[in-house]
């Protein structure tokens, strides 16, 4: 039978487990601190400081025009795989472009949606060609833990310039609503070239979205809440096109 689990006792900053037969501590994770944010980002924007990553690399270093040699003499700490360890950010980026994918995202930011952030670092992890901003310039970065640095990111100030930026590009705007109508994600076949569309956090999308795609999609759900989250929303819905179109991961 497992041991009850307490939180407490003499040692401040542990937790306490009663295996049977036997007491023993395990240490938790110290909270991450904050950095500052950047001068051109809100206050709020700051990033935590997640202790990850490799320290200085030794002497000699590798020949190689995609590594940082400030990177290899103070360690990189940053939120990437180990392949791109001490690679410079453009370096980084190139390599992602050379095998991004067909879709791309928008998300409209009328409000100063926080969940952009979520978006911008679900589409980083996907691959995205790029995430496009509907609306206000500015938008919350912290949940992209940085990953903004390696997604191409457009702003585009209305609905009418994201149509004429889609048929520009070839994109064929998707919507992303639990509306009337709308064709179950779990049984649509996504255009390669899809522009997936999402909206604010509550409102959801405007009827001027709804009146420029070309599809709508819902997402099923089972429990007792409206709506999931945006950020979420856009995770699945990446998710399923990466299955129908994505070669798997070598």
């Amino acid at each position: 039978m497992p041991g009850r689990v307490f939180v407490g006792g003499p040692r401040p900053g542990r937790l306490t487990a009663t295996p049977t037969g036997a007491d023993r501590t395990y240490p938790l994770p110290e909270p991450p601190s904050s950095a500052p944010p950047a001068p051109d980002r809100d206050p709020d924007d700051a990033t935590p400081d997640f202790a990850v990553g490799v320290g200085p690399h030794g002497r000699p270093w590798p020949e190689d025009d995609r590594l940082d040699p400030a990177l290899l003499a103070d360690g990189d700490r940053r939120n990437v795989l180990d392949r791109y360890r001490y690679w410079r950010v453009e370096a980084i980026v190139a390599d992602l472009d050379s095998r991004r994918h067909d879709f791309a995202v928008a998300i409209e930011n009328w409000q100063h949606d926080a969940n952009i952030g979520t978006v911008v670092r679900t589409a980083n992890a996907f691959l995205a060609r790029e995430v496009l901003i509907v609306g206000r310039k500015r938008w919350n970065r912290r949940g992209a833990m940085v990953t903004d640095r390696y997604q191409h990111l457009r702003h585009l100030p209305t609905l009418d310039d994201l149509v004429a930026y889609a048929a520009e590009s070839n994109y064929r705007i998707v919507a992303v609503d639990n509306t009337p109508g709308a064709v179950p994600l779990e049984t649509a076949v996504l255009p390669r070239r899809s522009l997936f569309l999402f909206g604010q956090e509550g409102p959801g999308l405007t009827s001027a979205a709804h009146e420029a795609a070309e599809l709508t999609l819902s997402i099923a759900q089972y429990g007792s809440t409206r709506s999931i989250n945006a950020g979420v929303a856009a995770g699945i819905t990446m998710h399923s096109w990466i299955r129908q179109h994505a070669a798997p991961v070598s």
